[in-house]
């Protein structure tokens, strides 16, 4: 992988893995990788070094909300808040704004980075706030926290959520547990909820990495999903450690963005699902006042299947 000169890829080395950074690309990740004796094995989809698609990276935070909200806005305790598309092709603004600006980056301790952003009021959105990434390398996998802490002078609506890329082999698969999920139209903004999965759809059995176009969020989810590579003898399991302190499934969803083509497909780890502020009772959005934070833990695992 080369490095851009215009967007630096930083390294950290430790616990037998690679992580490499992107701060001034929307404090992105460029490359996860674990170290084998034939060469490093990438565990998210990697960066080529050199476009600077967000959607190219191999993951990036969503921070002050996720996915997509309609409407051109929305409004909170009775102040309406316009919002524009801020992605060419999307009608609809999505997955926050700090994607789109440059972080600060330190490293703390020789296995551990932390990316900083103070946002405020980017390109005309309500939301000042201050965000922080936090990556460990642990023996056998990756512990991530994203933050977002609300340094405006008024309450508004927050969300968080993780946009990895996963590579992609022909048995791959993804199981964690769900108890529904919301159907879509094009856009694809939620138009029903079912409990009863299109087929091929439920999680709880595994869903193929492969298949039709899929890009909808799950409800119910328990907080924990594993991917599997036969091909390569691995899996990586991810789990949320303060996930039933934070509210549990009535305050967590998943996404699944499946394309029919390409080589990567998307798991999300989500606090609310598409277009929360305008559904009923805004579900997992979390209201925070001026100093107020939340924040969203993750541990990936590496693994060999049936470990």
């Amino acid at each position: 992988m080369s490095t851009s000169s215009t967007h630096p890829i930083t390294w950290l080395h430790h616990a037998g893995q690679r992580l490499g950074l992107v701060p001034s690309l929307g404090g992105s990740v460029a490359a996860w990788q674990l170290d084998r004796p034939q060469g490093p094995l990438d565990l998210w989809r990697p960066w080529d070094g050199a476009t600077p698609d967000l959607y190219r990276l191999a993951s990036f935070a969503m921070v002050p909300w996720s996915n997509r909200i309609s409407g051109g806005g929305f409004t909170h305790e009775g102040t309406s808040h316009p919002m524009r598309p801020n992605r060419a092709g999307e009608p609809y603004p999505i997955h926050g704004d700090g994607w789109l600006q440059p972080w600060q980056l330190a490293q703390p301790a020789p296995d551990t980075m932390v990316m900083t952003l103070e946002s405020r009021r980017f390109d005309g959105n309500p939301y000042e706030y201050e965000a922080t990434q936090t990556f460990r390398l642990v023996e056998g996998g990756l512990d991530q926290e994203l933050q977002v802490r609300n340094l405006g002078s008024d309450p508004l609506p927050f969300g968080l959520g993780l946009h990895p890329w996963f590579p992609r082999t022909e048995n791959t698969r993804i199981t964690t547990p769900v108890k529904g999920v919301w159907l879509c139209g094009d856009d694809p903004l939620p138009t029903a909820h079912t409990t009863v999965f299109p087929e091929g759809w439920n999680l709880n059995e595994g869903m193929q990495a492969w298949g039709s176009l899929i890009d909808n969020g799950f409800t119910g989810w328990g907080g924990q999903a594993r991917i599997a590579w036969p091909e390569l003898g691995l899996q990586l399991t991810m789990r949320m450690p303060d996930f039933e302190q934070d509210g549990g499934a009535d305050r967590h969803f998943c996404l699944v963005y499946r394309p029919p083509q390409g080589p990567a497909f998307c798991f999300e780890p989500i606090t609310q699902p598409i277009d929360a502020f305008h559904l009923p009772g805004r579900p997992g959005l979390r209201v925070l006042g001026t100093g107020e934070a939340c924040s969203l833990c993750v541990q990936w695992r590496v693994e060999a299947i049936g470990a």
